[in-house]
């Protein structure tokens, strides 16, 4: 089931995703957005609403929103494709633990919005492809073996950067990721139960038309039960929580010379089995 949160005439709204259009569950069920459904744990309460009834929205009518508007976390992972570790070339081993950094809900935008480059404090934004879990189960110290059951479901993320700003601080990386409306998320969120297992799921990335990133989570360093697991131990993890999973080689810094974002530029996030989250930017 794809599950969208959108915008009709200013009115956010949410429902089921199908090829001809999006079935409007805002009314039919006793929540006002997909983090209350998360909440009380009533996902399948949208399938029986949704159920044999015909489309309200056309695909285009809509302005996509974030899946989770206002999750209450946005935890990200760094560096956590085994070639991306190769590629800083500092001859460093494996880490021992994942690297992690918040993002605010306001640095995220829908698919089909646009993505902006914050061209007064610099010209260095960059994409990231990634996917991103979001959390259905409320949990604390999650076992691993229990931590799949966790999963709500999966979206694209661009867990856009700016570059130059990461490197203000001598430990952290905060400033450069929370730029308002440098990254996006969606298109929607796909329920956990259209996957079989997420030890193979493919990213891509392409910026106008041209493939910059493709790996699968085969080659994640740590896999999506162990970031639960391991983020669970110092945050309760909450419905509608957000973990993005890292993003493999082929960012724009890497190019020499750099590549990074411009005005105009369409930048694409491809998950086999979910979508394309898809984002033009401008400069602002």
């Amino acid at each position: 089931m794809k599950i969208a949160s959108f915008e009709i005439n200013g009115v956010q709204r949410f429902g089921i995703v199908r090829e001809d259009g999006i079935v409007d569950l805002t009314d039919k069920v006793a929540a006002g957005s997909l983090r209350e459904i998360l909440e009380q744990g009533a996902l399948h309460q949208l399938e029986t609403a949704g159920h044999d009834s015909p489309v309200d929205w056309a695909l285009n009518d809509v302005q996509f929103l974030p899946p989770v508007t206002m999750p209450g976390k946005i935890i990200c992972v760094g560096v956590n494709y085994s070639h991306r570790n190769e590629e800083y070339k500092d001859g460093s081993a494996p880490p021992k633990y994942p690297s992690v950094f918040p993002r605010f809900p306001s640095t995220l935008v829908g698919h089909e919005r646009s993505i902006i480059c914050p061209v007064q404090e610099s010209t260095q934004l960059d994409y990231e492809g990634e996917i991103a879990i979001i959390i259905g189960k409320r949990g604390r110290r999650i076992k691993e073996e229990d931590a799949e059951s966790h999963i709500a479901g999966l979206t694209c993320m661009n867990e856009g950067t700016v570059r130059d700003w990461i490197r203000h601080g001598k430990f952290n990386v905060t400033q450069g990721k929370n730029f308002d409306d440098s990254g996006s998320i969606g298109p929607w969120m796909v329920t956990a139960d259209e996957f079989n297992g997420y030890d193979n799921l493919e990213v891509i990335t392409r910026v106008n038309g041209e493939e910059r990133q493709r790996d699968t989570t085969a080659h994640l360093l740590f896999p999506f039960r162990f970031l639960i697991h391991y983020i669970s131990r110092w945050t309760t993890l909450h419905p509608g929580d957000v973990i993005s999973t890292g993003t493999p080689i082929g960012a724009g810094v890497r190019f020499d010379p750099p590549r990074f974002l411009k005005e105009g530029d369409v930048v694409e996030v491809e998950v086999p089995g979910i979508g394309i989250l898809r984002n033009k930017v401008n400069n602002g």
